[in-house]
């Protein structure tokens, strides 16, 4: 069994294009929580298909685990090099 990697999916139409600034945050699109990137790029995908025709709507992966146990992160990285 692999390691749960949890991400967060989640979306708003942006303040300008080339910011991160979302207009309102009460309008947030959660669409959720899942348990690796796999699973969390299949509902970003989704998500942002939607809404190909609103320039200024955006989604976004956040890696909810590296929130989570930031030390494991590090660790984690430096076993890469």
């Amino acid at each position: 069994m692999s390691k749960q990697l949890l991400h967060l999916v989640l979306g708003g139409e942006l303040t300008h294009l080339d910011a991160h600034e979302f207009k309102d945050v009460s309008k947030l699109d959660i669409v959720g929580v899942f348990p690796n990137y796999a699973e969390a790029h299949k509902a970003w995908k989704a998500a942002a298909q939607r809404t190909v025709d609103n320039a200024h709507m955006r989604y976004f992966i956040v890696h909810l685990h590296r929130l989570m146990d930031p030390e494991q992160e590090e660790q984690e990285g430096k076993h890469e090099h």
